[in-house]
């Protein structure tokens, strides 16, 4: 039996999750059929599954690397900034990836989540994840006083990702709007939300 090269076997599965992803982008989860995804990445579909089962499964492996990708980007960031900063710079980082294109994919898992339960699970598994790790930065920003006491911190990390979700779609309500007044808008209203009573933000 030939020995399987684990770096080799990790390459190929990242290979074809990004060609999934562009296949995603492209024609939504629904319109993308297997046969896009092999096409995508020059594969056959026979050797697709012997890395993914299922365009579900490649779903759940593109959530669970995105989640890995928050995880380096707020351990990185409390070393060099606060809590809030930790969490005003992921607000920036998601601002600069809700791009046309990656908007229509994020409505896409949305919509198929509501019909398709097995997408349904694999969306609430991310934001569980999103939810742990966003709620351990806010319990740290109440620790030393940055972030109200008072806030439940699992419960802000859901509204705050609805809230998230929901901003990238105020270009679709009107494509005039200033994008850029409106994101900095956004940011003052979640700092102002998550301060102390007693402090007095920067705006």
């Amino acid at each position: 039996m030939r020995k399987l090269d684990p770096v080799k076997h990790e390459e190929k599965r990242r290979d074809i999750l990004e060609a999934a992803g562009r296949c995603f982008v492209r024609k939504g989860f629904r319109g993308t059929t297997v046969s896009d995804i092999c096409s995508e990445a020059k594969i056959s579909a026979g050797h697709l599954y012997h890395y993914f089962p299922s365009k579900e499964a490649i779903i759940s492996a593109i959530a669970e690397a995105r989640l890995e990708q928050a995880n380096e980007r707020f351990s990185r960031t409390t070393e060099e900034h606060n809590a809030l900063g930790a969490i005003l710079s992921e607000i920036d980082w998601t601002n600069s990836m809700s791009g046309a294109s990656g908007l229509v994919a994020r409505f896409e898992i949305l919509a198929e989540a509501g019909r398709n339960p097995a997408m349904a699970e694999i969306l609430q598994k991310h934001n569980r994840g999103m939810c742990r790790l966003l709620g351990g930065l806010l319990r740290k920003g109440q620790a030393c006083g940055q972030i109200d006491p008072e806030l439940d911190p699992e419960l802000v990390a859901n509204v705050l990702l609805s809230v998230l979700d929901g901003f990238k779609t105020v270009s679709i309500r009107d494509p005039e709007t200033d994008l850029k007044k409106s994101f900095h808008l956004l940011k003052v209203l979640i700092t102002r939300f998550l301060a102390p009573p007693s402090a007095t933000p920067d705006t």
